[in-house]
């Protein structure tokens, strides 16, 4: 028994439209005006989108009920698997106290504001961002800029601006895996693309950062250190997620771009006297152990992206479960396709060959290394697990309404809706993601709700699919600064001051930021469609 997808089941594309979009707005609406908690409201749009699923696109309930089981499943596994495991090794480091010494050494660097700002917002959130996301970049960077001596408002601003361009590769990739499987598109495609539209801003971003600290004469004053971190981390950017693929793009650029920094200060000094922050503090020895925990999580990860390791791997482990009921009975019909066609849906059972797996091997073998016993590795594992039961929920419950909505075809009916922008579409492309992560908090969830819909609408407008896809994914970036999830991170890491700042005021701090680097990769990615398409991965 199959059915078949009816992208307009109420005879007029429009009216199809505004309803295929109430789950969206319903999540959207509850987390940005009533500021519901992010795992009820999820659980609303996945409501929403069941009944008009059910009701509205006739879709058998069966069908529905279990795209929502499989949704599930893929955010408890891989995606809860590799955040899990991610926020484990960064909770081990912080458990052995060695997190403290990491801060210390990067905060030793140089006393000027503006360097402190480089290495900790940009660079060190950076690799915060790449080792675990989902807001622990912002916590860790503001805290620590406030420990510093920075000014509450000051250091909740330039962390939510550094966190931008690293974060379609944050938590080890998740975003942009989450998007191949949400549409078919190829990882490595998608990876590459953004990589070739992410360098730009990564260039562009510590002049920007600098500038919004001290003004444009205060940034022009340092312009040389701006440039060398900016070059070498988009440089990294660039080669590691054309060649290697998303995993490891933050962790490895700001690692090179925190060294090419601290090699830079040895020879450069700036000319303009700036505020300066005491940065005196006596060697820690054996300080080198508080990069154990990093060191193993790079490579460990970097040894499981390697194409013959996890074919391997795979090879020792890797099932394909065919989800009952779903498999091979929803029917995709033109115009999304040529000829109609089956979509699969199975259980990827590949446990092996995640990076998440490497993320807990690396974090068990550096616990031992840090002489941690058994005993207490558990017991970081499971204050981890218990730290992180709502986030998994959410996740879980974000994938599951994506998943409605993929094989419901309502994601279909709004991308035929937005083929209508014509050859503006390009510019709106990233807008759409940019919108996406303010208002859920998440390049990923953004990626869910939105996927399907860029690549449906590219196909439409003859447009590069993967192109679309990657930069609602690279739009999104621009959107995490302004996300009520980030500001309140930002600004409860900042707090406990008089002078600290509410989430209003760290809001009105950074919007104008968000919303200007948003339409600048509008216009890259228009650039790139119809002006420079040889940067675009066929």
């Amino acid at each position: 028994m199959t059915w078949s997808q009816n992208y307009d089941p109420l005879g007029n594309l429009i009216s199809s439209s505004l309803v295929a979009s109430l789950p969206v707005v319903v999540l959207l609406g509850l987390l940005a005006f009533w500021h519901v908690r992010a795992h009820f409201a999820a659980l609303a749009g996945l409501a929403a989108a069941a009944l008009i699923a059910i009701f509205v696109y006739q879709m058998p309930a069966q069908l529905t009920g279990m795209a929502a089981v499989s949704g599930a499943v893929f955010g408890l596994f891989p995606i809860g698997w590799i955040v899990l495991n991610a926020m484990f090794v960064y909770n081990l480091s912080v458990e052995t106290n060695q997190f403290a010494v990491l801060q210390k050494q990067i905060a030793g660097v140089s006393g000027d504001r503006r360097i402190q700002a480089l290495m900790i917002a940009f660079c060190f959130g950076a690799f915060i961002e790449g080792a675990a996301g989902f807001g622990a970049p912002v916590a860790i960077t503001g805290a620590l800029m406030i420990g510093l001596g920075f000014k509450p408002l000051e250091a909740a601003k330039l962390a939510l601006i550094g966190n931008t361009a690293p974060v379609a590769f944050g938590s080890l990739g998740i975003p942009l895996t989450t998007m191949a499987d949400i549409t078919g598109l190829d990882l490595m495609k998608l990876s590459a693309v953004v990589g070739r539209q992410l360098p730009v801003f990564s260039l562009l971003v510590p002049f920007w950062l600098v500038a919004a600290q001290v003004g444009w004469r205060g940034m022009v004053a340092i312009w040389p250190a701006c440039l060398v971190t900016g070059a070498s981390f988009a440089i990294m950017q660039f080669v590691m997620s054309n060649f290697h693929g998303p995993w490891l793009v933050d962790i490895v650029s700001a690692v090179v771009a925190m060294a090419a920094l601290v090699l830079f200060m040895k020879v450069w000094k700036p000319k303009e006297d700036a505020e300066v922050i005491s940065t005196s503090e006596s060697a820690t020895p054996q300080a080198w152990k508080a990069w154990i925990p990093w060191v193993f999580l790079t490579l460990f990860v970097f040894v499981w992206g390697i194409p013959a390791v996890k074919a391997e791997l795979n090879a020792v482990f890797n099932l394909e479960i065919e989800v009952p009921l779903l498999h091979k009975t929803i029917e995709r019909v033109p115009p999304v396709v040529i000829h109609p066609e089956l979509e699969k849906a199975v259980f990827k059972l590949n446990a092996l060959s995640t990076a998440g797996t490497a993320a807990l091997l690396s974090g068990m073998l550096a616990g031992l290394c840090l002489g941690l016993s058994p005993q207490r590795l558990l017991r970081v594992y499971g204050q981890t697990i218990w730290k992180l039961r709502v986030s998994l929920l959410t996740i879980s419950l974000m994938l599951a309404m994506g998943y409605v909505t993929r094989y419901s075809g309502t994601d279909t009916t709004m991308g035929l809706m937005m083929a209508s922008t014509g050859v503006l579409f390009p510019f709106f492309s990233p807008i759409i993601g940019w919108l996406g992560v303010a208002l859920t908090g998440s390049d990923t969830s953004s990626n869910v709700l939105f996927g399907n819909l860029q690549q449906v609408t590219a196909n439409q407008l003859n447009l590069s699919p993967v192109h679309m896809a990657a930069s609602n994914s690279s739009g999104g970036v621009m959107g995490k600064m302004i996300d009520a999830q980030s500001i309140v991170v930002a600004a409860v890491a900042t707090g406990g001051r008089p002078e600290s700042p509410d989430a209003g005021t760290v809001l009105r701090s950074v919007f104008w930021h968000s919303v200007a680097l948003a339409m600048l990769m509008g216009v890259l990615v228009m650039v790139q469609a119809y002006w420079l398409p040889w940067m675009i991965v066929k």
